[in-house]
């Protein structure tokens, strides 16, 4: 048995970890539903600590302590998402408790435990329990008292992860959101997997490959969930770096008044928050009080919740790595002004891009359902764009508030188009008038024509659901309208006919097919007819769209 853990053991430990972390991440998504499924955290988890792994690699620590140190470091920097940052919070207390300690025996780890429990919960003004802080805590307790029967480290490990394992088991009772889909929490099991991870390198076991065999009663059921269970709508992550001298205790009470979910990791440099709140633009303000804004990622997660619900992919949060790639890559990029007026657009699928240059566009950001461009994004292309004043046409409600960010970050004049989907996108772009002075003027006239579009799309389930009454089999089409679940059947010729008898309702004058990535000319031409037949008086177009998630995005005017 091995009694005590140095330097490069520690190094090897946390490589180990996240390899079976990282082997186990699709079944630790399939568990997560805690606040709302609004993340992916076994891929979180996985990504988080991989950015230790990858910065240890860099060195050959000497002793424990500055093995610790480089790995608290770089899940800082690193940490994805709330499982990601509690994950770094677990660390940093080890890190603390290691400093100057050239090896660590049981004892010394057992306090270390306790003092990444202390820090975590410092952290989180409102801990529920049911949680990875209810098993750290109690493995962490365990490995107190298994210190006092052997002092060495291995055991000590050993008894704390059997003592989170028991707790685990429990979580689905100590949560009412965990027992109504049927799951243990998933980010204490991501954690666990990481502990016995380390464990098996302390015995010098061989990294196991790990099947992921989850069974299908082992899956969160997202249909279970709903609305209700969101209180706060979106999902805000940001880093600040610190002012000299000034605490950021205030602002840590300011955010608890506005929110819930609030996770706050620090370093002696920078701190990284995340909240879900109602009002994210505020808390960005009140933040620079404390520090300047580096980075920041906000997602709708209401909206996340419906896709999820509807069987699609909802997009994760609170990845800032690539964030900060997009702004190095944005430096130095300011267009210089050529016109008074350009526009961006949001979309995804070459066809729908061509279409809007067609409509007179400059820039194109790749995005839309279940791929949400971030902030920075955004403002890269603004920035590129040739022009005094840029229109953002954000084409997907979920990217309306991100596209706002925009706006005070840019020397450009940054006018968000509240566009929330394609068509509205499109509609909007006829009706500029590029010869009008005033810019607001030109604002409420595409408002105006985006208003009166009514959007269908045509997807598919991925898993069973019952969502809007709708009893929802996985692989049966679903139909949408301005974001609606409008029907659901198992053959998408009924859906399309529905839509054009809905079109016909409604007097269509102009109705587009947009067919998407996978659907033959053939296919579309089919669809099209059958919106000629049930509108003999419109005027009928297909276009190929390009796009992935929908089949058909079909705009009626």
């Amino acid at each position: 048995m091995t009694d005590r853990i140095s330097g490069s053991a520690f190094k090897q430990m946390i490589a180990f970890g996240a390899a079976c972390v990282a082997q186990q991440k699709q079944a630790i998504n399939d568990l997560n539903v805690f606040p709302v499924p609004d993340g992916d955290t076994g891929t979180n988890m996985s990504l988080t600590i991989q950015t230790a792994v990858n910065e240890l690699k860099k060195s050959e620590p000497a002793t424990v302590g500055e093995a610790a140190k480089i790995t608290a470091g770089a899940l800082l920097r690193g940490a994805r998402g709330n499982s990601g940052v509690i994950l770094s919070l677990l660390f940093r207390g080890i890190s603390k408790s290691a400093k100057g300690l050239v090896e660590m025996d049981g004892p010394a780890l057992a306090a270390a435990m306790g003092e990444g429990v202390a820090t975590a919960y410092g952290a989180v003004m409102k801990p529920a329990e049911g949680t990875v802080l209810t098993v750290s805590r109690l493995a962490a307790a365990r490995a107190a008292q298994a210190a006092q029967e052997n002092p060495s480290a291995e055991y000590v490990l050993e008894q704390a992860i059997l003592a989170g394992q028991e707790t685990l088991a429990q979580t689905i009772d100590m949560n009412p959101v965990l027992k109504k889909a049927g799951v243990v929490d998933a980010g204490g099991k991501g954690y666990l997997i990481i502990l016995d991870g380390m464990l098996r390198a302390l015995r010098g076991e061989e990294l196991p490959q790990v099947e992921e065999d989850e069974k299908a009663q082992d899956k969160a059921d997202f249909g279970a969930l709903s609305l209700e269970d969101i209180t706060f709508t979106y999902d805000t992550v940001f880093i600040v770096r610190k002012k000299e001298g000034v605490s950021i205790e205030p602002f840590r009470a300011y955010l608890d008044g506005i929110g819930d979910s609030l996770v706050i990791g620090e370093d002696d440099e920078a701190f990284k928050v995340h909240v879900h709140t109602d009002i994210p633009g505020q808390a960005l303000t009140e933040a620079a009080k404390y520090g300047t804004l580096e980075l920041a990622k906000i997602e709708n997660m209401r909206t996340q919740a419906e896709e999820l619900a509807a069987g699609k992919q909802a997009q994760s949060t609170d990845d800032l790595d690539a964030v900060e790639e997009e702004l190095e890559a944005m430096e130095g990029g300011v267009a210089a002004p050529e016109k008074r007026y350009g526009f961006l657009a949001v979309c995804a699928g070459d066809g729908l891009a061509a279409t809007f240059r067609d409509l007179g566009v400059d820039r194109i950001v790749s995005g839309g359902q279940t791929m949400n461009p971030s902030t920075q994004a955004i403002l890269q292309e603004v920035n590129r764009t040739p022009s005094q004043v840029v229109f953002v046409l954000p084409n997907n409600k979920n990217i309306i508030m991100a596209a706002q960010q925009c706006v005070g970050l840019t020397e450009k004049e940054v006018i968000v188009v509240p566009t929330a989907t394609v068509p509205q996108g499109i509609s909007a772009m006829m009706a500029v008038d590029p010869e009008e002075a005033d810019p607001q003027v030109i604002l409420a006239a595409m408002t105006e024509a985006a208003e009166n579009v009514v959007t269908a799309q045509v997807t598919y389930a991925a898993r069973n659901s019952d969502f809007d009454g709708f009893a929802i089999s996985a692989g049966d089409y679903l139909a949408l309208t301005d974001g609606k679940l409008f029907g659901t059947d198992q053959k998408l010729e009924t859906l399309l006919d529905q839509l054009a008898a809905l079109a016909a309702d409604k007097g269509a004058e102009f109705i587009t097919v947009f067919y998407g990535d996978g659907v033959t000319q053939e296919d579309a031409q089919r669809a099209e007819q059958r919106f000629a037949d049930a509108c003999p008086e419109a005027e009928v177009s297909l276009l190929p769209g390009g796009q992935p998630v929908y089949y058909y995005i079909i705009s009626i005017e």
